[in-house]
Order: structure tokens, then sequence, then C-alpha cells
């Protein structure tokens, strides 16, 4: 994506890029995940896909802040049942891309 005819980034191309940067996919919300886990007292070393909430000393309190988080960045607003299910790292993310499709 380059600049356009007139030597300027048009709004289009601009809009393309900002989506493309933001689009939700298992990738950007696993980063989403591991940068805000951190926060609830996490150690980064062990975030894993397999890694329970639980075992994680991840609460409903920060479950119910982590998916506040993943609404600001991605959209997706998990409800209180949604959480309920959630159980591994895993789940959150495959979750949180069904639901962006």
């Amino acid at each position: 994506m380059g600049p356009s005819s007139g030597g300027t980034i048009s709004e289009d191309e601009i809009k393309a890029a900002v989506d493309k940067a933001t689009a939700t996919t298992p990738e950007t919300v696993e980063k989403t995940i591991v940068e805000a886990l951190p926060q609830f007292g996490v150690e980064e070393s062990e975030i894993s896909r397999d890694a329970t909430f639980e075992q994680l000393d991840v609460d409903s309190l920060d479950l119910a802040e982590l998916s506040q988080i993943i609404e600001d960045e991605h959209g997706v607003q998990l409800k209180g049942d949604d959480v309920g299910k959630i159980k591994t790292v895993g789940d959150a993310i495959d979750l949180v891309v069904g639901r962006a499709a």
C-alpha cells in the first residue's frame, strides 16, 4: 500500500492500514491477553494457551476487567455467561476471534 498518485495517503488507505493493524486474529488477541495479565499478578512466563485462569490465579473480577480490555482493544463484548465458560487462555482467544468474525 503506497501513497496514491497525488503523493499523499488517502483516507481509505489510512482506514485500511488501521483495520489491518487492529485485526482480531488469534495472534493479536493473544498479545492483548499476554500484555494484560501481568497487571493481575501473572508472570508472563506462565501464560500459554493451555494455562487455566485458575492456575494463573486470575479470579472472576480479574476476568471481568480482562474482558473490558478485550472489548476496548477488539470491540468484542464478553458477557457474564461467556466469562463463566472460559477456562483457559486459549478458550478466551478462540471465543474473541469467533465473535469478531
